[in-house]
C-alpha cells in the first residue's frame, strides 16, 4: 500500500526528457557563458547601520560584534508558553480574582496582544530592509520570531481561560484608552514603515532616527517594560502564576530588543553626525506620558491590592528616565521615584526547578543569559 504522498506520484520528466523537449541549447548556452567578474574583499569598516556600501550577504568581519552577542544572547532565552502550566490559573481567573482584578487582566492582555503584532510588522517589514549591515539583521529576523512567540504566549492564557477572543482582540479598537496608545505608535513609527524617502535625505533619517528611537525607548522599553507590572502585582500575591512566568520570559525578550535599539540608534547618531531636534524628544516624551496616563486611569480604574494607576504611571516616568539616560540624553521627567523596585526583579528569572514538576529541557534553558 502506498503512503498519502510519495515521489512516484509525481509527475517529474528525466534528464533526457527535458533536454529533447526544452528549447534551449544547453550545451551552447553553458559555452557562451562568461566568468563572473571578481569582486573586491569587504573591509569591515565599510559597513554602516544605514546606507552602507558593504555586501549585505557578507556576516563577518564584524563592524557592530555587539550584534552578534545580542543574537547569540537571545537564543538563550528560548522557551514556548506550552512549557508553562496555567492550571492554577484556570482556577484563580473565575474564582479568586475580583471583578477589579479580571478588568486589569483583561485589558492587559489587549493591549499586549495587539503591540507585539505591531512590534512585529515595525521590525520585520520596516526595520530590517533599512539596515545595510547583517548582523544588525539577525538579531532583529531573531526579534521578529520573539514577537510572534509572544503574541502566541498571549493567544494561550486567552484561550486556555475560555476568554472571548472576538472581545479581548477588538478591544483596541473601541476602548479609547488602549486605541490611544496603538494610535500613537502607529503615528509614531510612519517614519520607519515609509519606503519610498531615502535615508541620504537629512529630513528623513531624523524622522527615521526618531521614530526607532521611539520604537525601542517609548514603545518596548517604556509601555511594555511597564505594562507588565499589573500582572505582576497579582504574581506577587500568589494569583495568575502562569500568565506572569510567560510574562517574565517575555521581559528578558523586551529588555534586550530595547537595548538593542537603543545601541543601533546610539551608533546611527555617531556615524550620520546626527543631532536630534530637543523639541521632537519632549514632545515624544509628553506624548507617551499622555497616554500612559489615559491607559492606566483605565485599566486601574479601580485599584488593586498593592498596585494603582498613581504608581503605574510614576514608575513610567521613572523608567523613561533610564532610558533617556541610556541613549545618553536628559531625564524628560526629573525627580521621578523607583515606586516599583522589584519590577527590575522580573526580569532576572531563574528556571532551576524540581525535575519532578517541569521538564529537563525547561532546566537547562536560559540559565547563561547575560544582560547589556
Amino acid at each position: 500500500m502506498k503512503s498519502a504522498l510519495q515521489f512516484d506520484d509525481w509527475d517529474i520528466p528525466t534528464a533526457a526528457a527535458f533536454a529533447a523537449t526544452s528549447p534551449v541549447d544547453l550545451t551552447g548556452t553553458m559555452a557562451a557563458q562568461q566568468p563572473a567578474p571578481v569582486l573586491p574583499p569587504i573591509d569591515a569598516e565599510q559597513k554602516r547601520v544605514v546606507n552602507g556600501q558593504a555586501d549585505i550577504n557578507q556576516l563577518a568581519p564584524f563592524k557592530y560584534p555587539w550584534a552578534w552577542s545580542f543574537f547569540l544572547n537571545a537564543n538563550r532565552n528560548h522557551w514556548t508558553p506550552l512549557e508553562i502550566s496555567m492550571a492554577q490559573d484556570v482556577h484563580d481567573y473565575p474564582y479568586k480574582l475580583t471583578p477589579a482584578e479580571r478588568h486589569v487582566f483583561e485589558n492587559v492582555l489587549a493591549y499586549l496582544t495587539t503591540s507585539d503584532i505591531l512590534a512585529m510588522r515595525n521590525i520585520g517589514l520596516a526595520v530590517m530592509e533599512k539596515m545595510s549591515a547583517p548582523e544588525l539583521q539577525i538579531y532583529q529576523a531573531r526579534q521578529v520570531y520573539e514577537e510572534a512567540l509572544h503574541t502566541w504566549a498571549y493567544q494561550h492564557c486567552i484561550e486556555t481561560l475560555g476568554l472571548d477572543q472576538r472581545e479581548i482582540y477588538n478591544r483596541y479598537r473601541v476602548v479609547p484608552e488602549i486605541h490611544g496608545k496603538i494610535a500613537l505608535a502607529n503615528r509614531r513609527l510612519h517614519g520607519v514603515l515609509q519606503s519610498g524617502r531615502p535615508l541620504t535625505d537629512r529630513d528623513a533619517l531624523h524622522e527615521f532616527a526618531m521614530a526607532y528611537l521611539f520604537f525601542a525607548a517609548v514603545f518596548e522599553g517604556c509601555w511594555f517594560y511597564n505594562g507588565f507590572s499589573p500582572m505582576f502585582a497579582l504574581q506577587r500575591r500568589g494569583l495568575m502564576k502562569g500568565a506572569a512566568e510567560q510574562l517574565q520570559y517575555i521581559m528578558r525578550d523586551e529588555v534586550l530588543h530595547c537595548a538593542f535599539g537603543i545601541r543601533v540608534v546610539r551608533q546611527l547618531l555617531e556615524e550620520e553626525n546626527l543631532q536630534l531636534d530637543p523639541q521632537a524628544l519632549r514632545r515624544m516624551w509628553d506624548e507617551a506620558e499622555a497616554a500612559e496616563a489615559a491607559y492606566a486611569g483605565y485599566i486601574l480604574r479601580e485599584p488593586i491590592l498593592g498596585y494603582n494607576a498613581g504608581l503605574h504611571i510614576e514608575q513610567f516616568r521613572y523608567v523613561a528616565n533610564r532610558r533617556a539616560r541610556q541613549l545618553g540624553m536628559a531625564e524628560p521627567f526629573s525627580g521621578a521615584a523607583n515606586v516599583l523596585p522589584w519590577l527590575d526583579e522580573q526580569a532576572n528569572l531563574r528556571k532551576e526547578k524540581n525535575f519532578f514538576e517541569t521538564r529537563v529541557t525547561e532546566y537547562q534553558t536560559g540559565g547563561a543569559l547575560v544582560w547589556e
